[in-house]
């Protein structure tokens, strides 16, 4: 039997790098990480963005999954599969926090809600499963969008649906970055006047990302009078996203 092709492993070795940290490396953190030499690191990253496996950032230099690769990714999952693994902790996490809970995945440029949970309390409620959402003014978008599951981030002005939503790529580009640095996401009346939503990140095998999970309601309940996030809700969003990825095959994190 013929030997294993070094050059398709250590191709390899850097696609899993990517996929299992934030997502921007630059070029000597990825070569100290595989203890390879930078030209040949250089070589590799080449090569994965001819492939569009890879994207490099413009101003930092700086690689990433590409969306080719991404969307390889995620094509094998169907939207049931996502569903079926993530009822189990959906209704968990909202009876935990006491708000609605949504998971949505990227179809057609925006956010499809796969699932559902009402906030159990006994107020009117309009079940959202198949809606599409905005990918720039939800919280579960913005996951999306900034681990490149739903492609590249839009390059023109984006639509607005409140005063605070955002409007500019610059603005959508520092958000993201946050949320990559921070592993979930926040909205607070970007898109509906009172109400705030938090996400994290729902990984498959491999590590990439196809979809998320998170809450949304009243700006009081899911945020302090700074309009911060309460840190156990953060906390109860993230464990379930965690939950649901290990369930899809995802390495522990």
């Amino acid at each position: 039997m013929p030997g294993t092709v070094q050059s398709i492993e250590r191709a390899a070795a850097v696609l899993r790098l990517l996929a299992g940290t934030s997502g921007h490396l630059a070029l000597g953190e990825i070569a100290r990480s595989l203890d390879l030499a930078k030209g040949t690191v250089h070589g590799i990253l080449s090569t994965l963005r001819h492939v569009g496996f890879v994207e490099q950032d413009r101003a930092s230099g700086h690689y990433r999954l590409g969306a080719t690769l991404l969307n390889l990714g995620t094509s094998h999952l169907d939207v049931n599969e996502l569903r079926s693994h993530a009822i189990n902790w959906a209704d968990p996490l909202a009876a935990r926090s006491g708000e609605a809970v949504r998971v949505g995945t990227v179809a057609d440029g925006q956010v499809l809600v796969v699932h559902h949970v009402f906030r159990p309390d006994d107020t009117f409620q309009t079940l959202d499963v198949g809606s599409l959402l905005p990918l720039h003014a939800t919280a579960l978008g913005k996951v999306l969008l900034a681990y490149g599951a739903a492609g590249s981030a839009p390059a023109e002005e984006l639509d607005r649906f409140t005063r605070r939503t955002i409007r500019t790529p610059q603005a959508l580009a520092t958000e993201l970055q946050q949320v990559r640095d921070a592993g979930w996401s926040r909205e607070v009346e970007e898109m509906t006047p009172g109400t705030a939503s938090l996400a994290a990140p729902i990984r498959g095998y491999g590590g990439l990302v196809v979809g998320a999970v998170g809450i949304s309601g009243l700006v009081e309940r899911v945020c302090d009078s700074h309009y911060h996030p309460h840190h156990h809700l953060v906390a109860l969003v993230r464990e379930a996203a965690r939950a649901i990825s290990r369930d899809l095959g995802a390495a522990r994190r």
